[in-house]
């Protein structure tokens, strides 16, 4: 983990930024995001399995009194038994096609796209050092985001923009875990040192305050 937060000091030191608030109240919507009308944001990965509510499947099927939870009781039998993870194996993506994907969106007038790396599930949708749980070593077996990164090099003159939600991960929107605990079987497949902690929790420091408004709006 150590090594970790050095690696992440030295890129904000190399960076355009310097990681305060201040800092970052310098920060101006580039023009190309002003000029561009139309762009395609999306949200895909094994909680398309179960397809049933939205995104945030994988936290309300562990909350009593929610539609998901009372779905996934009758559909895959109990959490304990059932839970999130085993969607994964069904999450092949057999059909996915990067190339498609960035042709039809510029057909379609996009003029970006962006799509989420990761969202509060954990599942990262790229080939990744800091979990085995990611799209390239289960599931599709592939780097999905670096895909469609590629594939917008290429041409078609669309934009690619990266989300990644891992804040919801790390400041504990995991309800899952009072169902199963995280055994040896479990634990395998965190690398060392990437268990979930953020770096200012790890210094002792208070949560932050909320992105100003201009920021929020176009922050992506």
């Amino acid at each position: 983990m150590a090594a970790d937060l050095r690696q992440i000091a030295q890129r904000i030191a190399a960076g355009p930024f310097a990681a305060t608030w201040d800092s970052l109240e310098g920060y101006t919507t580039p023009n190309w995001y002003q000029d561009a009308k139309f762009g395609i944001f999306i949200h895909w990965g094994v909680y398309a399995v179960p397809a049933f509510g939205n995104e945030w499947y994988p936290r309300n099927m562990y909350l009593p009194g929610t539609k998901e939870y009372e779905h996934h009781r009758a559909t895959y039998g109990p959490q304990d038994e059932f839970g999130y993870k085993d969607f994964i194996p069904h999450f092949t993506a057999e059909h996915f096609d990067a190339e498609e994907w960035v042709r039809l969106f510029a057909e379609a007038g996009a003029r970006f796209v962006v799509p989420v790396a990761e969202h509060h599930d954990g599942f990262q949708m790229y080939a990744s050092d800091l979990s085995h749980w990611n799209a390239a070593e289960m599931g599709p077996k592939r780097d999905v985001v670096g895909g469609v990164a590629a594939a917008t090099r290429r041409g078609d003159g669309l934009r690619r923009v990266q989300s990644s939600r891992r804040a919801l991960v790390v400041h504990g929107r995991r309800p899952h875990v009072r169902f199963r605990r995280p055994g040896p079987r479990l634990r395998r497949f965190l690398r060392p040192g990437a268990r979930g902690s953020s770096t200012r929790q790890l210094r002792g420091e208070q949560p932050q305050r909320r992105l100003p408004r201009r920021l929020a709006a176009s922050h992506l």
